[in-house]
């Protein structure tokens, strides 16, 4: 295989960038969590897959009240996944390889092990050390109450109350997340300093790249009378410039001050937003002067319907534009239902696909050939637009949720914080199957983190490897035609009678067809270069993508 040139400085325009979730990729020590080791250990996989660059979700000392998004040590890694000399050898396989890496910050939150937040509570109230959090008093008698009755995203309050040094009830702290995830007060010019060291730390180690977590919520204005609940929200696609803690305009002054520390490097380090906010308000984050890019979520809540796909493509190619950043497309990642679970389910639910994963739904209730049948079609058509595509571990396989993980081995916080209403995220963390046998499907020598039902083994990759027509098969050859492909990012719309097809083409005159509907439908002469089902003849299937010339 011949590696990619990945040495100018918008490699990441049109990168297809692979998300792994440490520890649940590949177990080097048997004891169940995945770890850089054991990433290390498959970068082969990885290059022949054909990927661009490694998205790494957290691998920090954490205590895992939110899957590593706990963060105790941002310039560290977790004994149990290693260490700062297994990073530095993961990093240098993987540019060995060919492939870019890029590494998650989470700037909103600290875990409440963090040495600030112990500082913080050992100092005690109106303490210099309490100000780089939001430490309030509380309402009713004795402050027993929360400060207000915002609800965090796991459920419950926002707030906890912590004890004070000589052990009497004390003040109330802020977390959108888990009751582990005290919110940072981005007010502070140390907590900014530290920040900016963190990306030059990393960046000397060689990263090439950050994905901001909850890049929206850094900045907040606290202060009283507080909004309630029913009118700020979690404050998710908000439109209000001035809603207290989410998408405040603020927040891009300290991502012009990151732009200037990613510039200090060539090529200039990159940088990606996950940032829930309307589609009209996306932009500032993918600016230049700021993070260059942004994630683009539409798809992830998308029925497998051609009007809806064309609509969000259509916004946002143009969005691209107006920033003069890429557009990002993604299907799955580790905190939505795979999309192959997503296009199995009855029709109507696809969108509600959520709802369906935090019920505990079964895999008996998916249809399981159609959901992967829709699963490549779209995947090829997302492969096929113009600029970055992200794939998260897994659905190269085909792999679908894992619903029904019995409650005594949830890790979720949703699933402890809503007492078992809603079971979280956990079914499409599950660890990988690398083996069609074993204790954990290859995962590692013994078990896994989470459990894996039976069906993995359909799944593994080593039985994938065997079949010319498998999923891991069908990436390997599209990833590997796109990168001869791809060119200009822009398209052209092709006209098609049927309006269950969505066609296009790209510079350099290929094009590409997708046929969302059940019936086949003509396709016109041509050349073919990939199908995501094999067929005979000049009709395109249903749930079929087709590249040709």
């Amino acid at each position: 295989m011949v590696l990619k040139d990945l040495g100018t400085a918008d490699w990441w325009r049109q990168a297809a960038v692979y998300q792994i979730y440490p520890r649940s990729f590949a177990d080097s020590n048997g004891d169940g969590i995945g770890d850089l080791p054991g990433i290390t250990s498959r970068v082969p996989y990885l290059r022949e897959l054909g990927i661009d660059a490694v998205w790494l979700s957290p691998f920090y000392p954490s205590e895992l009240a939110d899957g590593g998004y706990d963060v105790a040590d941002y310039r560290d890694v977790d004994p149990r996944l290693g260490t700062l000399d297994d990073f530095d050898a993961m990093t240098t396989a993987l540019h060995d390889a060919g492939i870019k890496l890029i590494v998650d910050i989470v700037p909103n939150h600290t875990s409440d092990q963090h040495e600030w937040f112990q500082a913080a509570l050992a100092a005690g109230r109106g303490s210099d050390e309490r100000a780089r959090y939001h430490f309030f008093e509380g309402t009713g008698e004795n402050g027993d109450q929360p400060p207000n009755d915002w609800q965090s995203h796991f459920g419950g309050p926002a707030w906890h109350r912590v004890a004070e040094p000589d052990g009497s009830p004390g003040q109330w702290y802020l977390h959108m997340f888990a009751r582990e995830q005290p919110d940072l007060n981005w007010e502070r010019e140390d907590v900014r300093a530290d920040f900016e060291n963190t990306l030059r730390f990393w960046s000397d180690r060689g990263v090439d790249g950050f994905r901001i977590d909850v890049a929206h919520y850094l900045r907040k204005d606290l202060s009283e009378p507080f909004a309630p609940f029913a009118v700020v929200g979690l404050g998710e696609l908000t439109l209000n410039p001035d809603h207290p803690f989410s998408d405040r305009d603020e927040v891009h002054e300290i991502y012009r001050a990151w732009r200037k520390v990613f510039d200090e490097y060539e090529p200039p380090r990159t940088a990606v937003a996950e940032a829930w906010v309307h589609k009209s308000r996306l932009a500032p984050y993918a600016s230049p002067d700021g993070l260059g890019q942004a994630f683009n979520f539409d798809l992830l809540v998308s029925e497998f319907e051609a009007s809806q796909f064309r609509e969000i493509i259509d916004e946002n190619v143009q969005r691209a534009e107006e920033t003069g950043s890429s557009s990002t497309w993604v299907l799955s990642n580790h905190d939505v239902t795979r999309h192959a679970t997503r296009y199995g389910l009855p029709a109507g639910l696809g969108h509600h696909a959520a709802a369906w994963t935090l019920a505990g739904g079964s895999h008996d209730e998916v249809d399981t050939v159609l959901g992967e049948r829709r699963a490549r079609a779209a995947t090829m058509l997302l492969l096929a637009l113009p600029g970055s595509t992200y794939l998260y571990q897994g659905e190269e396989l085909g792999l679908h949720e894992v619903g029904d993980i019995p409650a005594e081995a949830r890790q979720d916080p949703t699933f402890f914080r809503t007492e078992g209403k809603e079971v979280g995220r956990d079914g499409c963390r599950v660890p990988l199957p690398w083996t069609g046998t074993g204790p954990s499907y290859g995962f590692g020598s013994d078990g896994a983190h989470l459990p894996q039902p039976v069906w993995f083994a359909d799944y593994a990759v080593s039985v994938e490897d065997d079949d010319p027509e498998s999923t891991l098969n069908l990436y390997r050859r599209a990833l590997a035609l796109r990168a001869d492909l791809q060119s200009a990012e822009s398209l052209t719309w092709i006209p098609h009678p049927s309006a269950s097809v969505l066609a296009f083409e790209r510079p350099g005159g290929w094009r590409s067809y997708t046929n969302f509907g059940a019936e086949p439908v003509e396709l016109p002469e041509g050349r073919i270069l990939l199908a995501s089902t094999e067929f005979e003849g000049d009709r395109l299937p249903g749930a079929t993508t087709v590249w040709m010339r």
